[in-house]
């Protein structure tokens, strides 16, 4: 089950917040401060963080698209 909150705990993120958390993986598996399994784990997470990252942005997207298209004039009878 901790997965699933791990999953849950993703969903609840902004995208902002879904970013830096995102950095800060990268900065400590780049560096090397934390062990292979710990960054093994830390990966998993931030691909699900990207995951999150990318759902966001899809939707924000779509919103977007919707609203530049032009209002559809009414049909006529």
């Amino acid at each position: 089950m901790p997965d699933k909150n791990k999953k849950d705990d993703i969903s609840k993120l902004s995208f902002e917040q879904a970013i830096k958390e995102l950095g800060s993986i990268v900065g400590k598996i780049e560096q090397g401060e934390i062990p292979l399994q710990d960054s093994l784990t830390q990966y998993e997470r931030g691909m699900a963080l990207i995951k999150h990252c990318q759902a966001i942005l899809k939707k924000a997207e779509k919103r977007i698209e919707k609203i530049s298209q032009p209002e559809q004039p009414e049909a006529q009878e």
